[in-house]
């Protein structure tokens, strides 16, 4: 691929990165010097995910989460439709993300196997690092308790997988290939934005999406598919906000 061509493909992943993910990982940097320069430690602070936007108006609340929810899809949307503009050869923008359906029952038990393989030391990570004042406390859902509320937990998790897996993963990995970025240095620099957009709630939150993020990319790199690596974040995500919902206020480590 010349040269010029490669450029504008760094130049297209900066910018897709700088509407989303990208964005967040800036602000998250930001917010935790915020937090690090409090006066009280970063143990005893708090990060909020899924936060009522009013007090008095669920209905406005729902209609708000719904926003929320509907956009996460629109900048995964957009790198597909980046990579359908200049895939891999012979490969549509589905194949060269990884998200054929072809094998949707083996893609299904081994995005059930992840969750599992991530959740647990996933969650002894973030206990660990709260407890050595590493990490804040997560409040993962803040929605109240009216009906809708777990849908539209579940559709945020939805939301978030398929935002993040999409970008950092199917699209990221094809664009920084066709760049001729070496595998390594395209698996750290994934991984690192991955965990840079989580510091907001702490170093533990950081380390853990960074290794995560490592896994997610070598898994890829093996085996070309991404709908496992979707499903375990959707389930992962689904187990911390639902999870939240309903032990929050019952467990000490919440």
């Amino acid at each position: 691929m010349p040269r010029p061509l490669r450029q504008l493909l760094l130049l297209e992943v900066l910018l897709l990165l700088g509407v989303c993910l990208g964005r967040s990982a800036i602000y998250s940097i930001l917010r935790i010097i915020e937090r690090m320069t409090r006066p009280e430690p970063l143990g005893q602070q708090s990060s909020s995910l899924n936060q009522a936007a009013t007090r008095d108006r669920a209905w406005l609340n729902a209609l708000f989460q719904l926003a929320d929810v509907a956009f996460l899809a629109v900048p995964a949307g957009l790198a597909l439709y980046l990579l359908h503009s200049v895939a891999q050869p012979r490969l549509g923008a589905v194949r060269a993300a990884g998200l054929q359906l072809d094998r949707w029952r083996s893609d299904l038990a081994w995005g059930f196997g992840i969750f599992a393989a991530v959740g647990i030391p996933g969650l002894a990570l973030y206990i660990g690092a709260k407890e050595l004042g590493l990490n804040t406390t997560v409040q993962a859902a803040g929605l109240g308790t009216d009906w809708w509320v777990v849908p539209l937990l579940v559709a945020s998790a939805a939301g978030n997988a398929v935002l993040e897996e999409v970008v950092m993963i199917g699209y990221l990995f094809t664009r920084l290939d066709q760049a001729r970025w070496r595998p390594w240095l395209v698996l750290v620099t994934a991984a690192l934005v991955r965990g840079s957009y989580h510091l907001y709630q702490g170093f533990g939150g950081f380390v853990g999406n960074l290794v995560m993020g490592l896994g997610f990319g070598l898994w890829f790199r093996r085996t070309g598919r991404l709908w496992p690596l979707v499903l375990a974040h959707f389930l992962l995500d689904v187990a911390s906000f639902v999870g939240y919902a309903f032990l929050a206020g019952r467990v000490s480590w919440l």
